[in-house]
């Protein structure tokens, strides 16, 4: 099952989920509406609203709930990245002028909170206390992780731990918040939830390194921003740790340096030593490990088009290059 089958499955809900995002839209004030507008309609993949979709699709659920809260889980998500552009300066995103660049930070950051308390508005509307508990906790975690890799740029020992609990924190938690709210409008047993959990965090966790790997390996056009922002911005990202760990003296020097000092002038001699190291094989190979987990995680729930549907986008996670 490829990506465009498994949008054919759920694609009367993804309407439905549109319609849902441009209701929550809504604003009397011109500006929200025109940068909610342009974040919303940047031609993003929607794993993440997909993932509520398929969650709910696989555990039976036959109410319509799924689709405000596959909204809310964008919403969130188009929240965090308005947060994240403004934070790191970025000029490109999904191959366009990120909306700070457009409208400047002040109407991004505003704009971004805009998003959360719609999201919980909602929330409150469909009143089911553990989906405001899961998302609630989730926007704070989110916002941990964020503050967690501020601290780590510019650090040249980060650990591979410390890294990886970063991504689980910024990036795989809306991830397994997403695949855990089907089990939850479903009114599953409690196993039923931390499976679809464990799904979303792996999976979650191995988009982001995939995402690590294209920054040292794709080109802008394929990726949709700037090849090298995470080295410009002197993030240790997986491919840089490993490259210190086990190249030699004068490899780790170059790395070193690089996150040191960020900007794109060692870009060069960086994806050199990582080639060199192995680093891109490495990333992936812990990538797709991550993605085998994922499936794994699904082998407690009945056989059905949904789960193949869950099975094939962990496996789209390592496989994809934009």
């Amino acid at each position: 099952m490829d990506l465009n089958q498994i949008r054919d499955l759920i694609a009367d809900d993804m309407k439905a989920v549109d319609a849902c995002i441009l209701e929550l839209l809504s604003s009397p004030v011109v500006l929200i509406n025109q940068l909610g507008h342009y974040i919303i309609s940047g031609g993003g993949k929607r794993l993440r609203p997909m993932m509520v979709l398929l969650s709910a699709g696989v555990c039976g659920y036959q109410g319509r709930h799924h689709i405000e809260l596959a909204a809310v889980i964008e919403f969130i998500h188009t929240a965090t990245l308005l947060h994240d552009d403004v934070v790191d300066a970025s000029e490109l995103r999904r191959g366009r002028e990120t909306a700070n660049a457009l409208f400047g930070n002040e109407a991004s950051v505003l704009v971004g909170d805009y998003l959360y308390s719609r999201s919980f508005e909602r929330l409150v509307a469909i009143g089911n206390m553990r989906a405001m508990q899961i998302l609630s906790h989730t926007t704070s975690t989110i916002a941990e992780g964020e503050v967690m890799q501020l601290i780590n740029c510019h650090d040249a020992d980060t650990t591979e731990e410390r890294y990886m609990h970063v991504i689980q924190s910024k990036t795989a938690k809306l991830f397994d918040a997403a695949s855990r709210l089907g089990p939850v409008l479903a009114e599953l047993p409690d196993p039923a939830e931390a499976s679809l959990a464990a799904y979303g965090m792996h999976l979650g966790t191995a988009f982001q390194l995939i995402d690590d790997v294209m920054d040292y390996s794709s080109s802008s056009e394929e990726m949709g921003k700037n090849m090298g922002d995470d080295l410009a911005e002197g993030k240790p990202t997986l491919p840089l740790i490993h490259a210190m760990r086990v190249g030699n003296a004068e490899d780790a020097a170059v790395i070193r340096e690089a996150i040191e000092q960020g900007g794109r002038e060692h870009a060069d001699r960086v994806l050199k030593v990582i080639q060199s190291t192995g680093s891109i094989d490495y990333t992936r190979q812990v990538a797709e490990a991550e993605a085998q987990r994922a499936v794994e995680s699904l082998s407690v729930l009945p056989p059905s088009p949904h789960r193949d549907a869950m099975a094939a986008l962990a496996h789209f996670s390592v496989g994809r290059v934009f």
